[in-house]
Formats: C-alpha cells, sequence, structure tokens
C-alpha cells in the first residue's frame, strides 16, 4: 500500500468533503480517503499495483476541484 497527499482547491464545505472521499475512494485500488477542508488536502491510502496517484488526482479534477 502506498499514501500520497494532494492538495485540492475549490473545497469548500461538507458536500464537497463527502463527494471528493465518494470520488477518490469509489476508485478502484483506493483504500481509504481522509479529506481535510481546513487545510485543503486529500490523504489516500492506495495499491500501487492498481491505481496511482496521478489516476487519483485526474479523477478529482474531472469533477471540478482543482488539484495543486
Amino acid at each position: 500500500m502506498m499514501n500520497g497527499i494532494l492538495k485540492v482547491e475549490g473545497m469548500s464545505c461538507g458536500h464537497c468533503v463527502n463527494a471528493v472521499e465518494s470520488i477518490a475512494g469509489g476508485h478502484q485500488g483506493v483504500k481509504a480517503v481522509k479529506v481535510d477542508l481546513a487545510k485543503g488536502e486529500v490523504a489516500v491510502e492506495f495499491d500501487s499495483s492498481k491505481t496511482s496517484l496521478i489516476e487519483i488526482q485526474e479523477i478529482i479534477e474531472e469533477k471540478g476541484y482543482r488539484v495543486v
């Protein structure tokens, strides 16, 4: 398992937290997702043989959030 942290802009409320956790958490190979709204960070634990941090970033960006 690998861990990574993405800095995400555009999250402003509980709905955003739920949306990002659902989007990333539903991706193949992702084991856990935790959003820290105050810091604008998304911590992910994932299986690097099934996905990558870049793929997770792309699915978050497809939903309108900006990963910086």
